[in-house]
C-alpha cells in the first residue's frame, strides 16, 4: 500500500498546506501590511478574499470532474501540481508589488487549481488501492488535510509578519508546490476510466447535470449531504476562532491557535482509529452515532465556556494563563471530542462515496460533492453573518449548530441501509 498511496498522500497535503499557508499570509498582509487601506476597505477585501478561492469550486467542478473521469489521473495531478510553481511565483510578484488586486487574482487561480484537483484527490484512491484499504487511506487523507490546515495556517501567519515576510512566505510557497509536483511523479499510472466520454463546456449545464445524477443515487445522496454538513460545521468552528478566542474567552492569538490544533488534533486522532473500529469494512454504521457526540460536545462549548475562567478585554489570557485554570481544560476538551467523533463520521462517508459512485462517473460526482460542499460553505457564511447582525452570539452560533447537528444523527439513523458497501 505505501508504494501506491505514499507519493499521493504527500502531493494532497503539501497541496492543502501552500493553499492555507498562502491564504492565512495574503489575509493577514491585507489586514496589516496595506496601511493605505482602510479598515472598511480591509474588511471587504479579506471577505472577497474568502469568496474568490471558494467560486472556483463552483464555476469548474463539472469540467474537472469530467476530465478527471476522461483522462489518466496521476497524468492530471502532475499538470496541476506543476501549475502550482508559476502560481506562486506570481504570488511573490504581488507581494513584490503590494497590489491586493494581483494576489485576490493569484487567490483565485489557486482556488481554480484545487476545484481540477478536487475529483481527482478522491477518485483515484479507488483505482489505486483495494476495497479493504479504502477505509484507513481516507482516514489518512482527512487527517493530513486537517493537520496542513494548521500548519499552513500558523507558518503562513508567522512567517508574513516577520520583517522579510513577504519573501519568506513567497520561499516556501515556491518550495512547497516544487516539491509537491516532484511527489506527484511519483504517483502510479492507470487506464483512463471514461475515455470516449465528451466534455460539455456548458458550466451551468454540466453542474446541473452532475448534481441530478449524484442525488438520484440515494447512498451518495445521503453521502453528500453528511460531508457537506461536515465542511458548513468546520468551517464555521474554523471562521470563529478568532471571534470566540478574543470575544468570549478574552484570549491572545495563541488561544485561538491552540483551538485550532485541537480541532486538528481531534480529527486526526478519529480519522485513524476508525479504520480501527470498523476494522477496514467499508461501513457508515458509526456515522449516525458520531453525529450525536458532535451534537453533544458542540452544545457543552456553549456551556464550558460560560464556565470558564476568562480574560478582560484590556487584559488578554496568554496560552499559558488560559491552560493554568483547570476548568479551562473542559473547552478543549470539547473540541478534541468533537473533532474527534467528526473524523469516525466524515471517513466513511468520503468511502461510501467513492465505493457507490459508478466507477466510470466517480469523479463526476465526487465533483457533485464538491460543488454541494462549496453550497454549504457559503450558506454558512452567509448565516453566520445575518445571525451576528440580528444579534447572536458565537456562542449562540455554536450551541445552534450542536442542536442542528443532533437532528442530522437522528435523520442518519432513520435512513439507514444504505450505509454497508460489503
Amino acid at each position: 500500500m505505501v508504494r501506491r498511496f505514499l507519493p499521493f498522500f504527500i502531493t494532497q497535503f503539501l497541496s492543502a498546506f501552500n493553499d492555507n499557508l498562502f491564504k492565512f499570509a495574503l489575509v493577514l498582509f491585507l489586514k496589516y501590511q496595506m496601511t493605505d487601506l482602510t479598515m472598511e476597505e480591509t474588511a471587504a477585501l479579506t471577505t472577497l478574499a474568502a469568496g474568490l478561492f471558494i467560486l472556483p469550486f463552483f464555476l469548474f467542478s463539472a469540467t474537472a470532474g469530467q476530465l478527471a473521469d476522461k483522462f489518466e489521473k496521476s497524468g492530471l495531478i502532475q499538470i496541476i501540481r506543476f501549475s502550482e510553481i508559476p502560481l506562486m511565483v506570481l504570488a511573490a510578484v504581488g507581494f513584490w508589488l503590494e497590489s491586493a488586486s494581483f494576489l485576490l487574482m493569484v487567490l483565485f487561480l489557486m482556488g481554480s487549481k484545487s476545484a481540477f484537483f478536487g475529483p481527482l484527490k478522491y477518485s483515484i484512491l479507488p483505482e489505486q488501492l483495494k476495497k479493504d484499504e479504502l477505509i484507513g487511506a481516507n482516514g489518512l487523507v482527512e487527517m493530513g488535510t486537517f493537520v496542513s490546515i494548521l500548519l499552513g495556517t500558523i507558518l503562513g501567519g508567522t512567517l508574513i509578519v516577520g520583517a522579510d515576510g513577504r519573501w519568506q512566505v513567497s520561499a516556501m510557497a515556491i518550495t512547497l508546490a516544487v516539491l509537491g509536483f516532484a511527489a506527484s511523479r511519483f504517483i502510479p499510472r492507470n487506464v483512463a476510466k471514461s475515455p470516449k466520454l465528451k466534455v460539455n463546456i456548458n458550466i451551468a449545464g454540466e453542474t446541473f447535470h452532475i448534481l441530478k445524477e449524484a442525488y438520484q443515487r440515494r447512498a451518495v445522496l445521503i453521502s453528500i449531504l453528511g460531508i457537506s454538513w461536515f465542511w458548513l460545521l468546520g468551517a464555521t468552528f474554523l471562521a470563529q476562532f478568532p471571534n470566540f478566542s478574543k470575544d468570549v474567552i478574552f484570549g491572545a492569538e495563541s488561544v485561538a491557535t491552540l483551538f485550532l490544533f485541537s480541532l486538528s488534533l481531534g480529527i486526526g486522532i478519529g480519522s485513524l482509529l476508525c479504520n480501527k473500529v470498523l476494522k477496514s469494512r467499508i461501513s457508515a454504521r458509526l456515522s449516525p452515532w458520531a453525529a450525536l457526540v458532535i451534537g453533544v460536545f458542540a452544545i457543552d462549548i456553549y456551556f464550558s465556556s460560560q464556565a470558564a475562567v476568562t480574560g478582560e478585554a484590556g487584559a488578554l489570557l496568554s496560552l499559558g494563563e488560559f491552560l493554568a485554570y483547570p476548568q479551562n481544560w473542559r473547552v478543549v476538551l470539547d473540541l478534541v471530542m468533537l473533532a474527534l467523533a467528526g473524523g469516525f463520521f466524515i471517513v466513511p462517508l468520503y468511502t461510501i462515496l467513492q465505493t457507490r459512485s459508478p466507477d466510470k462517473e466517480c469523479s463526476r460526482m465526487i465533483a457533485a460533492n464538491n460543488v454541494t460542499n462549496a453550497f454549504f460553505m457559503v450558506i454558512s457564511a452567509l448565516a453566520t453573518v445575518g445571525l451576528f447582525r440580528l444579534g447572536f452570539s458565537v456562542l449562540d452560533i455554536f450551541l445552534g449548530l450542536g442542536v442542528v447537528t443532533l437532528a442530522v444523527g437522528i435523520l442518519f439513523y432513520l435512513k439507514r441501509g444504505w450505509e454497508d458497501v460489503e
